[in-house]
């Protein structure tokens, strides 16, 4: 799988804890602060912050946990700024982690990973599942032939047309039981393949084969009268041939016959 850089990830991340601190009520004061002392700058926090009662914060965000390093540096960052620690990230490394925070009076907002899962990181992976999904599809409709027999496309089209197993089950005249039964032989024999386990992705599929089924017949139809239409045009050219011949002959016959007629 694709991976996300370290510094796309981070960024995803700052991004969201703002949107967050924002919901929770917090002004977003300034973003990348710059720490300066004596004209020199000697760090940057990623958020000055100030709550509904007017404290003001410095916050670190933190794509993953937060370890002892963390606590350190959001709190050295706070005091160098004179304002309060805060650190936003998914939660402690360690007890280690926790306890230092505690001590040194380092706020930590803890977000679930959905919240801190970078936007970036989520697009690849659902672009992966996405195009894996796309491939198996089109993998069934282009290379998989199965030899579907009457009764094979009279299950696959009862699925098609119901939306529960029960439904189509009751189209066929058959428990849900016997119904899954069924399924499973026709896996067993290739007609649906393995990883089609669920009855939303089984009647896809169904649809899908219908479909190729309903195109395929159409092609072979198409294709049959293309054969036709040739072999009446080789029988129309022969006919003009014989036409032709006949015509020939009919001229050889008048002027045979213009020769034998009496002069005047």
């Amino acid at each position: 799988m694709s991976q996300v850089s370290a510094k796309r990830r981070w960024l995803s991340s700052e991004r969201i804890a703002q949107a967050v601190l924002r919901e929770l009520g917090f002004e977003v004061l300034e973003v990348r602060k710059k720490i300066v002392l004596n004209g020199v700058e000697v760090g940057e926090a990623d958020a000055v912050v100030r709550d509904q009662s007017g404290e003001v914060y410095a916050v670190e965000v933190k794509a993953g946990r937060l370890d002892v390093g963390g606590v350190r540096q959001a709190y050295v960052n706070a005091v160098l700024l004179g304002v309060k620690p805060m650190v936003v990230c998914k939660g402690f490394a360690d007890d280690a982690a926790a306890e230092l925070a505690e001590k040194l009076g380092v706020r930590v907002l803890q977000l679930s990973d959905v919240f801190l899962v970078e936007s970036e990181e989520l697009y690849v992976v659902v672009k992966e599942v996405v195009e894996e999904a796309l491939v198996e599809y089109f993998e069934l409709f282009y290379g998989f032939e199965p030899q579907l027999k009457p009764e094979h496309y009279s299950i696959l089209e009862a699925i098609y047309r119901s939306s529960t197993l029960e439904e189509a089950a009751e189209r066929l005249g058959m428990s849900a039981d016997e119904l899954a039964k069924k399924l499973g032989e026709l896996r067993k024999q290739g007609i649906l393949p393995k990883w089609a386990d669920k009855y939303a992705t089984i009647r896809r599929v169904a649809r899908l084969l219908i479909q190729k089924q309903s195109i395929t017949s159409a092609l072979e139809d198409l294709r049959r009268l293309s054969e036709s239409v040739r072999r009446l045009g080789e029988e129309v050219k022969k006919l003009e041939e014989s036409i032709r011949a006949v015509s020939a002959q009919v001229g050889g016959l008048s002027l045979a016959l213009s020769k034998l007629e009496p002069r005047q």
